[in-house]
């Protein structure tokens, strides 16, 4: 590793963990800054409310932005090279629109189609996520299937857009017959959301998390030949159909798994992996899968601190937040990049 890589990551760790205390001190609640460091290191807090909110609010959310940041853009890499796509992001096989689709299920499918179903609030917290799953899973299964008996990548990309854009149609028929108040707590869940993770299921998105970034390390020397076409890699001893089911099951978990617990975030996957490749000029995944790691959750926890509007209880949609930067900055990457194309050729 380079001395320039050394001082790039040193100062994305030193950035994170600068980002993370300004995300845990902004809120509607003004916390002294000395106050917080004190209950992040384990003392007490002389205020009991301030603790609470610190603990029990602040931190879970800021580490879901850490979570669910890493996550997207190590499955938005994974994307990018698998298809050999700069525009390819962690969404493409139709897996959000799966979860979409279970959250759906859940929530409109009383008013659609004419009778009383379980409500999420009959099921408590864990209703949306286990929907959203399940909806996930679906989509998962199917594209495992059709991935095990097709070759080409590009077909596979076509079809996982094709089912996406499937879920994306039932949920609008869905939403044309449900109530009001349904479509709008639909409605807010799409605008995802980083402070509803708490307790256990903090631990289960972290645990989902972490399972699909340890799957990332041991495919690392693969995802290298991948950048020089299948038939490269495969000459090298690259089992592509085997390589490639891996790649769709870590992005899926990674991407499910998040948007069952945070929502559909969108171009955190898209932008960070490039913003990755600008910064440590390298298309060597053995540097830039820890370099989406630290970008995503600096991105994704500053889009978090956008959010917050100090001194109201008010919070902006993430998904907005994610949108309003993410968009202008892919648009930034692609026009003033002339090299990026060359890492997929």
């Amino acid at each position: 590793m380079r001395k320039s890589h050394i001082a790039a990551f040193s100062m994305l760790v030193f950035l994170l963990l600068v980002i993370f205390i300004l995300d845990i001190l902004v809120g509607s609640v003004t916390i002294p800054v000395g106050e917080v460091i004190r209950v992040l290191f384990g003392g007490s807090s002389k205020n009991t409310g301030w603790e609470t909110i610190i603990l029990a609010f602040r931190v879970p959310k800021a580490i879901t932005a850490i979570l669910a940041g890493s996550g997207l853009s190590i499955s938005g890499l994974l994307m990018q090279t698998l298809f050999r796509n700069p525009l390819a992001g962690p969404f493409v096989l139709g897996i959000s629109s799966g979860a979409s689709l279970g959250a759906a299920l859940l929530i409109l499918a009383g008013g659609s189609l004419g009778f009383a179903v379980l409500q999420p609030s009959m099921l408590g917290s864990w209703s949306l996520v286990l929907a959203a799953m399940a909806g996930a899973f679906g989509v998962l299964s199917l594209i495992l299937i059709i991935a095990n008996s097709i070759r080409d990548s590009m077909t596979l990309l076509i079809i996982g857009l094709m089912v996406g854009s499937l879920s994306a149609a039932l949920v609008s028929v869905l939403q044309y017959y449900s109530e009001a108040d349904e479509i709008q707590a639909f409605l807010l869940w799409t605008f995802g959301t980083l402070g509803s993770v708490h307790g256990n299921e903090l631990i289960v998105l972290g645990v989902t998390v972490v399972c699909g970034l340890l799957g990332v390390l041991s495919i690392l020397k693969p995802l290298n030949a991948l950048l020089l076409g299948e038939s490269y890699a495969a000459s090298m001893g690259v089992n592509i159909r085997h390589i490639r089911l891996i790649i769709i099951v870590i992005t899926s978990i990674l991407a499910g798994g998040i948007t069952a617990f945070c929502g559909p975030l969108a171009f955190i996957g898209i932008a960070v992996p490039h913003l990755a490749r600008i910064i440590f000029k390298t298309a060597d995944h053995r540097i830039l899968a820890p370099a989406c790691l630290l970008i995503g959750a600096i991105t994704l926890s500053i889009c978090d601190l956008a959010s917050q509007i100090p001194g109201s209880s008010q919070v902006l949609p993430i998904n907005a937040i994610t949108s309003l930067i993410g968009a202008p900055a892919v648009i930034a990457i692609l026009v003033k990049s002339r090299n990026l194309s060359k890492s997929f050729s």
